[in-house]
């Protein structure tokens, strides 16, 4: 499975943020995006969900010799990011259960509460949840989805030091056979990463 970005351009206004990105992303390979603030991490990995169109260029989806443009494989990512939210009226178990209604889960619900050590808070509203607990929640959930590909934006924002342990221990797992994509300027985050994208170049 591959993820390919062919002469990938974005601009606002007249303002080229960066051009001619070309790279092809491979499954069970990790991969980090990395630059200065306002580089132009988060608007690329925004584009490669499908959220955002490209100025110029194309991203196609290859699934052995399917494929897929950005506006029908949305169905085959996971993305976490600080602007991805969580329906806070939802208490843990309604949350759980209405995602899966939309998303394959390879946990159990009793599996991703031992996961995350949220035992004693599995009836309690999301909103309750400290920014830290809301953010290993989006991560438990993307992470065990059943997709091809995952996006990580900023992935232990929120973080305490046990967290971002957490996260070590259960990113390499859970991307396995899939192609992931961390966008990040800390290193420990994506340390474990096989190629590093700097969009700084991409001027």
């Amino acid at each position: 499975m591959e993820l390919i970005v062919e002469n990938a351009g974005k601009k606002f206004s007249q303002n080229w943020i960066f051009r001619h990105i070309n790279v092809i992303f491979e499954s069970d390979k990790q991969y980090a995006i990395t630059g200065n603030n306002g580089a132009g991490k988060t608007t690329f990995l925004k584009i490669l969900a499908g959220i955002m169109p490209l100025s110029e260029g194309s991203i196609v989806y290859k699934n052995q010799e399917q494929l897929y443009y950005t506006d029908s494989f949305f169905k085959y990512i996971s993305l976490v990011g600080p602007y991805t939210e969580l329906i806070e009226e939802f208490t843990l178990k309604e949350l759980f259960f209405f995602y899966t209604k939309f998303k394959r889960i390879t946990l159990k619900f009793d599996e991703l509460l031992s996961i995350t050590n949220f035992h004693k808070v599995k009836s309690l509203q999301i909103k309750n949840f400290s920014s830290g607990m809301k953010q290993k929640l989006k991560l438990a959930l993307a992470l065990f989805t059943e997709s091809e590909i995952l996006l990580l934006d900023e992935p232990t924002s929120n973080f305490d030091k046990d967290n971002i342990n957490w996260y070590l221990e259960n990113i390499k797992r859970a991307s396995k056979d899939k192609i992931l994509i961390i966008c990040s300027n800390q290193q420990y985050e994506y340390s474990f990463c096989q190629k590093v994208l700097d969009v700084n170049i991409y001027k």
